[in-house]
Order: C-alpha cells, then sequence, then structure tokens
C-alpha cells in the first residue's frame, strides 16, 4: 500500500514546482525592493506600507481582495484574459498567492541587513565615482548575502504553507489547485488522519530544514558583526 495517495502526489508535485519558481521571484522582488526601499526613493513608507501588508492582514481578507480585483467581471482581469493571463483558480495564482505571503518576509530581512550598515560607507563609495546602483550590488549585497539568502528561506517556508490566500485564489481544486497544505487540511476535513500526518510530516520536516539552514546563516551574520565591531 503507498504511503501516498496520487491526489497527495499531485499536491505534493504542486508544490515543489511553485517552490522551484517562487525562490528566484522572491530574490529578484527582494534585491530590487531593498534597494528602493534603502536607497532608491526618497520617501519610501508607501512601500514600505504596502510590502508589510501580509504580514499584518488576514490572508482570507488578501484572498478575497485579489479575487475581486484579478476576478473575470473585474476590468483588471478582463485586461488580463484578453492577453490570456488567469490568476484564478490556476497554477498563476496558487504561484501568485505564495509570492504575496512570502515576500515580507525575504524583503523585511534584507531591508533590516542593509539598515545596519554604516552611512559613511555608501558615501564614500559614492564619491570615488561609483554610481549607487553599482555600490548597492558589488558592496552592499555581498555584505548582506547571508540575511538575503535567510530571508529567502524563511519566505519559501512562508508560502509554501499558506492556505488562506492559496484557498481563495485558487479554489482548492482536487488535482489542480490543491497544493501541499491545502491537502492537509482536505484530509483532516474528509477524516483521513493517516494521509493528513504523512503530509504534515512533509512539510512539516522541509520547514525544519529551512529553520536549521537560517539558523547557521545566522550565526553567520553574528561571526561577521563580530569581525566589523570586535569587542
Amino acid at each position: 500500500m503507498s504511503v501516498l495517495t496520487p491526489d497527495s502526489v499531485k499536491a505534493l508535485w504542486l508544490s515543489v514546482q511553485i517552490a522551484l519558481l517562487a525562490l528566484p521571484a522572491y530574490a529578484a522582488a527582494a534585491v530590487l525592493l531593498g534597494y528602493a526601499l534603502q536607497f532608491g526613493l526618497r520617501r519610501p513608507a508607501w512601500l514600505d506600507a504596502l510590502i508589510t501588508i501580509p504580514l499584518v492582514f488576514p490572508p482570507v481578507v488578501i484572498g478575497f481582495a485579489l479575487l475581486w480585483l484579478l476576478g473575470r467581471e473585474s476590468l483588471l482581469g478582463r485586461a488580463l484574459q484578453l492577453v490570456g493571463v488567469n490568476f484564478v483558480f490556476t497554477f498563476p495564482g496558487l504561484l501568485l498567492a505564495a509570492f504575496i505571503a512570502g515576500l515580507p518576509l525575504a524583503v523585511k530581512t534584507l531591508q533590516t541587513a542593509l539598515q545596519t550598515h554604516p552611512r559613511v560607507w555608501h558615501e564614500v563609495a559614492l564619491t570615488l565615482g561609483r554610481g549607487p546602483v553599482n555600490v548597492y550590488l558589488t558592496m552592499h549585497l555581498p555584505i548582506a548575502l547571508p540575511a538575503l539568502l535567510g530571508g529567502l528561506l524563511l519566505a519559501l517556508a512562508r508560502g509554501m504553507g499558506e492556505v488562506g490566500i492559496s484557498l481563495m485564489l485558487g479554489g482548492n481544486i482536487l488535482g489542480r489547485t490543491e497544493t501541499l497544505s491545502l491537502a492537509i487540511f482536505n484530509t483532516v476535513t474528509t477524516g483521513d488522519y493517516a494521509q493528513a500526518a504523512w503530509l504534515s510530516a512533509l512539510l512539516g520536516g522541509f520547514s525544519l530544514v529551512l529553520f536549521v539552514a537560517v539558523r547557521l546563516l545566522q550565526n553567520k551574520e553574528l561571526a561577521k558583526h563580530d569581525v566589523f565591531h570586535p569587542g
């Protein structure tokens, strides 16, 4: 007898695909937004607030807002359909849900690391004739790399465990838009606790591995600060 049912295997594979696509998306967005928040915008408070919203708003509320905004009856939804893009009850919708849920962790972790860099470093590099983007990519990012990687892992863990936004935007369609976290919810609802336990062990084990990796990166970051600021 197979440990996982065919539907559970489909849910697992769907989550793996989302993880593989979401991770580089987190990285690209975190690098761009980190620069905008720390160096690119004079008043970044509005952008900072927008990025933080998924951390403080209930996921179901965000999911409903996205469903209303991107639905087939909305102006944006109709415009997207004209170019063949549909986020409602589709794989792209699940990917968007994971991206929105995890992005704040990636961005805020990098932003916090960048804020610890003495401003004089940036100003001295600019006086040497280097552009602000060049300074960011060649000086600030390499120093903040452990923090960036830790943020990406936290974002990935949050995105893979997402339920509320995925439920609203993806529709929780068996075999099509049922992710691993939604499969756990569904198996508990149907009373299949053995299957729910196996799926929970998979997702929990994945999160535990990410947690250990984040701790190792944090220790590396602390050791780096001890070098920069001895005593």
